[in-house]
């Protein structure tokens, strides 16, 4: 499995396994898989889920932001030696000699998310923490969210900014069933909305009785989402953001 090296400066400080399956959690906070005690970096700053055969990066709303080969990005499928900076640290994705790269991402969302930036330094300067006022107060947003109507009760709120749904236990929401693949779909907010997308398994997801296959659909609210048996309707809510 592939390795991710904590460094700072040029010093590398710790090593961690990346496994299948299971997701690592990178901040501030004690209970991170990966902590970095530095104050440009929120609490819970970001994390690496584990999707098919590949990994993504995930940014968690962050303070100061992410970046990744010197690019600003929100989430990022990662490839042999890519180097995400958070703060004044990095982090350095790779593959054991050993060990046989993965194929093409299943869909195009490699593509989504990543925003050039002309002058790495200044952007990375904004990771300085600034002082905050005494009382920040939480602003209210819209959110997406799944409610279900048959396969499950209540709804799910989609907090990340990538949420993974299939019936691998590490999936954000699990479904059952024999035709779901183990990740059989994601759900990734952007800049134009929720997308979601098809990445494995022989039961596609259906928005309105359509077929999701190679293009990720931007949600509708009120949309009708179907995945083997279970179904969701798509809704936008308000929702308090506290700062971090």
């Amino acid at each position: 499995m592939p390795t991710l090296t904590l460094k700072f400066k040029r010093a590398s400080i710790a090593l961690f396994n990346l496994e299948s399956g299971r997701s690592l959690k990178i901040g501030r906070k004690n209970d991170n898989d990966v902590i970095i005690n530095n104050l440009a970096v929120s609490g819970y700053h970001a994390k690496i889920d584990s999707v098919g055969e590949g990994f993504v990066f995930v940014d968690l709303q962050s303070k100061n932001g992410s970046f990744v080969n010197e690019k600003l990005v929100n989430s990022h499928w990662l490839k042999d030696g890519d180097v995400i900076s958070i703060g004044k640290h990095a982090l350095v994705f790779a593959y054991s000699n050993e060990e046989s790269l993965p194929d093409k991402h299943p869909s195009e969302m490699d593509k989504t998310m990543v925003m050039d930036t002309n002058d790495y330094r200044t952007m990375m300067q904004k990771s300085v923490p600034q002082e905050m006022p005494l009382a920040e107060k939480p602003k209210k947003v819209k959110r997406g969210y799944l409610d279900y109507l048959t396969g499950g009760e209540g709804h799910v709120r989609l907090r990340s900014k990538l949420t993974t749904i299939g019936k691998d236990s590490a999936s954000d929401i699990v479904i059952k069933g024999l035709t779901i693949g183990k990740t059989a779909a994601t759900i990734e907010r952007t800049r134009e909305g929720y997308a979601l997308s098809y990445v494995g398994g022989f039961a596609k997801p259906r928005v309105n009785d359509q077929k999701v296959t190679n293009e990720p659909v931007i949600l509708k609210e009120s949309d009708i989402i179907d995945i083997g048996s279970t179904k969701f309707q798509f809704v936008m809510k308000k929702v308090r953001i506290k700062p971090h």
